[in-house]
């Protein structure tokens, strides 16, 4: 409900004299759902931060008191618009500054406002206390509920982004940051699976319970907010530090997931003799795609969707050393699993292949919807969407194409063929342009998706970047930052990015990017499943360029310079960055988000070997369904508290206007709780009379649920 902000004013790379000039020095800050926190934000009084706006606003308490109380500056920004008297309650948070000695971690005795223990606040509120004025020792809860109390009516509200800055730190440790974020995205088919096992086996999370609040803890860790912008501790030891955090959080999404595939391939049941897979769908809504499972036998096979009564396309595939069988899997549940059979001899599902290989030396692939033509390099000088009348996506800007790393340059080995079939075709680019580094770019039948896959195989220690541009005037840039989707255009210009106070060179990219014409009728969609920043054409530290076609996703490095970050990447050698690619018409919100979910997301296998009878179905199984496809599962799992307390489901309206949505399960709902994010009750929900949960989402909404299901 509240927060408040105090800066710091060093390392960064802002023009600092509007730190002192605040529009609002308290105000609601307001997302696109319309929830808000009470946030206090003063302007910052030069020099230095132990001053109102700084971290430790009350260094000096009894000159924070008298600047509250009388400096004309703050009292004439201390206001809501249109009013002719300053807010009557005001506050000063932030005490301690940095002023412990480091070798002896006592306070420094040439300094003597640095109390040892702080004892002599009381004492302080008293004496500055009189008839105009009392001051109040606060625990700071207390000053926002008196604020709100006082003058939450008429208090202004804004909805803005003001960038990135000492976050970009962790490109500094570009891989072990992109294994944190596969981590936390497996973490959905994991859970999910885990939650399946739980239902028949409640005692299945007790074994994994440590290592999950360890990797939680960690979670919270991992960017702790300096990231190295000063302080103490060498480079080699927070490099050193970040891996373990990495290695934890990887440890425990990865042995969560194997043990419950594990635990489920035993729970479904199936003839005698027969040799079956499940398909499990993490997402909330039905899907088709590939699916590759892992496998060792005869090739002379063919495999059937038990639930169609048909066989499928299927192929063989090797990445990374393994081997797999692959299928193009139709119509798998929501939040649940299909099952597949495979059966001796040829079968009846199509074998052509999946996509087109033509042009010189491979360099042209294409299927009914996308034809894209590749450079030895790995770049895609050409993207044509064959769906949308054959119009060309791709530009060179700065002599640069898509997913290109290096201006100027198609250097590298002859492009091979990877892997062809009926359901996929990939082929491989290896080059040294900008670095050594090789691109698999994959085709599916069927579809309109193009998987880029980049492994960067060197060290580096300066800034590098995958640069997509296209041929796309006056695009509109949507991404994803955490819990909401910006429009990285001014807020003067109808955008979500502040006019000032703000850092403009780089914007956050969570799950995607969109870029879409000045028309609205012409558009691509970018699924990015490892990096965490990107750069909009030309944009510099306090520009947004908003006009150039072109974005340079963050491939890593020290982005405010050497000092700030680790060096050398911590000496990494391997980096693997992927995206995906896909063509559209108008921009929408939810078919973005789907689309690189999927991506991000693929399905997951598992062997069926039986076991436990009945305790799940033999074809297939859907745990959740929701009616509206703007209302996305977010994630589905145990309570923290085990999973006799229930589920906990989380959803996320993606649209832009309210929505309605009733939730169903199998079994049916028992009783279902509205929760806060860290799974408290709120509220009791009654169910529809035919036993589902009826949801009302307002624009771009989280909410979380406790479901207690049925037997």
């Amino acid at each position: 409900k509240y927060s408040w902000r105090g800066v710091c004013g060093c390392a960064t790379k802002m023009n600092q004299k509007p730190f002192g000039e605040r529009s609002r020095e308290i105000f609601w800050w307001t997302g696109h759902d319309g929830q808000r926190l009470l946030l206090k934000w003063h302007s910052l009084v030069p020099p230095g931060n132990k001053q109102s706006g700084g971290y430790s606003e009350a260094f000096d308490p009894v000159a924070a008191v008298k600047f509250l109380d009388a400096d004309p500056g703050f009292l004439a920004r201390y206001r809501g618009a249109g009013m002719n008297e300053p807010y009557r309650v005001r506050g000063a948070f932030g005490f301690g500054w940095d002023a412990l000695d480091r070798k002896t971690g006592q306070p420094y005795p040439s300094d003597p406002k640095n109390y040892p223990v702080v004892n002599h606040f009381h004492l302080i509120a008293k004496e500055l206390s009189n008839d105009q004025r009392q001051v109040i020792v606060s625990n700071e809860v207390d000053f926002f509920q008196d604020f709100e109390k006082a003058h939450g009516n008429s208090l202004d509200s804004q909805s803005l982004t003001y960038g990135n800055e000492w976050d970009l730190y962790s490109a500094s440790m570009s891989e072990t940051s992109a294994r944190v974020k596969r981590a936390v995205e497996k973490l959905r088919s994991a859970e999910l699976l885990a939650a399946l096992v739980s239902l028949k086996e409640p005692d299945f999370m007790q074994k994994h319970s440590q290592a999950r609040d360890l990797a939680f803890s960690n979670l919270g860790l991992y960017w702790e907010h300096n990231w190295t912008a000063d302080g103490p501790i060498s480079r080699a030891q927070r490099g050193a530090w970040q891996d373990q955090l990495a290695n934890q959080i990887d440890s425990f999404v990865n042995a969560l997931q194997i043990d419950a595939i594990d635990r489920l391939g035993k729970m479904i049941s199936k003839p005698v003799d027969s040799t079956r897979f499940f398909v499990l769908n993490p997402l909330g809504w039905n899907r088709t795609d590939v699916a590759n499972f892992a496998y060792i036998g005869p090739i002379d096979i063919h495999v059937r969707d038990t639930v169609a009564g048909k066989d499928v396309p299927h192929q063989f595939i090797e990445t990374r050393g393994a081997k797999f069988l692959r299928i193009l899997a139709t119509d798998v549940p929501s939040a649940g699993y299909k099952v597949f059979e495979i059966h001796p001899g040829k079968g009846t599902a199509p074998e052509n292949d999946g996509a087109i290989i033509s042009g010189n030396g491979d360099s042209t692939i294409e299927n009914e919807f996308v034809k894209v033509v590749i450079e030895r390099d790995g770049a895609i000088r050409s993207m044509v969407d064959k769906a949308n009348g054959g119009v060309e996506l791709a530009a060179n800007i700065g002599g640069l194409w898509l997913n290109d790393f290096a201006v100027n340059s198609a250097e590298g080995f002859p492009l091979r063929v990877e892997n062809r079939g009926p359901v996929s075709v990939t082929v491989v680019a290896q080059s040294k342009a900008g670095l050594d580094h090789s691109t698999s770019i994959t085709l599916y039948r069927g579809s309109n998706r193009i998987d880029i896959q980049n492994e960067l195989n060197e060290k580096f220690s300066d800034v590098r970047y995958w640069t997509f541009s296209f041929a796309l005037n006056q695009p509109a840039v949507h991404t994803e930052e955490i819990g909401s989707i910006n429009l990285n255009k001014l807020k003067s210009a109808g955008g979500d990015y502040a006019d000032t106070h703000a850092r403009y060179d780089h914007v956050t990219v969570n799950h995607f990017a969109d870029l879409t014409s000045g028309t609205g009728k012409l558009g691509v969609t970018i699924s990015n499943s490892d990096l965490a920043f990107g750069k909009l054409g030309g944009s510099t530290f306090d520009k947004l360029d908003t006009a150039t076609p072109q974005l340079h996703m963050l491939a890593g490095g020290q982005v405010d310079g050497p000092k700030l970050g680790i060096p050398l990447q911590n000496g990494n050698a391997k980096f693997l960055q992927r995206f995906a690619l896909q063509p559209h018409g108008a921009y929408d919100p939810v078919s973005a988000m789907k689309f690189a979910l999927e991506h991000q997301n693929p399905l997951v296998t598992g062997a069926i070997v039986g076991g436990k009878k009945d305790s799940y179905p033999a074809d297939s199984y859907s745990l959740l369904k929701v009616n509206d496809p703007r209302v996305l599962l977010w994630a589905l799992k145990a309570h923290e508290d085990g999973v006799e307390r229930g589920l906990i489901a989380r959803f996320w309206n993606l649209s832009n206007d309210s929505a309605q949505a009733d939730v169903a399960c199998t079994p049916l709902l028992k009783t279902v709780h509205r929760t806060t994010h860290i799974e408290t009750d709120l509220e009791a929900i009654p169910l529809n009379s035919y036993g589902s949960l009826p949801t009302t989402f307002a624009r771009e909404q989280f909410q979380t649920y406790r479901l207690e299901l049925g037997q």
